[in-house]
């Protein structure tokens, strides 16, 4: 935690964008994993600058620690997985990830009691009012903004992603499902004046109907309702309370791909562009634009 010296020293995020944000004080919440069923707590803590986000297991004693970095990616079924060196993991932590960034936290120090982050309502929206109970602070160091500098393109039959050269962070995203109720659908904006908050945040996670047994049966999902994800029928959207945007599909595509590039340690500067990708491509990319040092600048 910090201390109250360095709190001190804080300034309002409002009065300087261009520093490294923190919290103010420690902030907890409860939930449910989605795929483990299981109950979990989580607190969040301040951290001083150039801490990074890490994530600690309280359920265990010895290496416990897991930075929440590209490299540390194990598994990106349905979900992105870290781990550290003792194989210590934690899962889902893209909408966690995707809420931080959004609110441009650089440093915090994440406490759970359980293997996967709690999927609350299936959005990040939770976490974002979570973190505006205790308001963010800036720290008296620069961000480091991870400046990109040559087109990098990762494909996979017809998904793709790519990172290009852009003067501010942009993001655009294409979706094509089987299914008469998402069909294609596209979106593409710039992260500026708190806009993830209004057009995103809330933008909930979904699955067909058909498929519920199967992921069941396979260990997934086991935490999985109509009040932390959207569930498309045949031929209607099962949720009572219905669609929170008319592409909220494709806007919770973007979601999970904010909450995977900050897996990068650092803001990025550049243009991202996904079509029917995932967690997977998302990391295969970093692990593409850190293969080389010419690809990229810190600034």
């Amino acid at each position: 935690m910090l201390n109250l010296a360095l709190f001190f020293k804080m300034i309002d995020i409002s009065k300087n964008l261009n520093n490294q944000q923190t919290i103010a004080e420690p902030v907890s919440i409860n939930g449910i994993g989605l795929h483990s069923g299981a109950n979990v707590s989580m607190k969040l803590y301040p951290a001083e600058a150039d801490y990074g986000i890490k994530f600690i297991r309280k359920d265990l004693v010895n290496n416990n620690i897991i930075e929440a970095l590209w490299s540390n990616v194990t598994n990106t079924k349905l979900s992105t997985t870290i781990s550290n060196q003792s194989g210590v993991s934690v899962s889902t932590i893209e909408h966690l990830m995707s809420a931080l960034s959004g609110l441009h936290i650089d440093n915090i120090k994440i406490e759970i009691d359980g293997p996967e982050v709690p999927i609350m309502d299936g959005s990040s929206i939770k976490f974002v009012d979570l973190i505006d109970q205790t308001s963010t602070y800036s720290l008296n160091k620069k961000r480091k903004i991870l400046k990109v500098k040559k087109n990098i393109k990762i494909k996979n039959n017809d998904s793709s992603v790519e990172l290009k050269p852009n003067n501010q962070f942009s993001i655009d995203f294409e979706i094509d499902f089987p299914s008469k109720l998402i069909s294609k659908q596209s979106c593409q904006l710039q992260l500026i004046n708190g806009n993830y908050k209004t057009d995103i945040a809330s933008a909930r996670t979904f699955g067909f109907e058909k498929d519920v047994d199967m992921l069941r049966s396979n260990g997934l999902a086991l935490g999985g309702s109509l009040d932390n994800a959207v569930v498309v029928g045949e031929s209607r959207i099962l949720n009572s309370d219905g669609l929170r945007f008319k592409d909220e599909f494709v806007r919770h595509k973007i979601l999970d791909s904010i909450g995977d590039l900050y897996l990068a340690g650092a803001p990025i500067q550049g243009y991202f562009f996904g079509n029917k990708s995932g967690h997977h491509l998302n990391n295969l990319l970093l692990r593409s634009l850190f293969a080389n040092k010419n690809n990229y600048e810190y600034i």
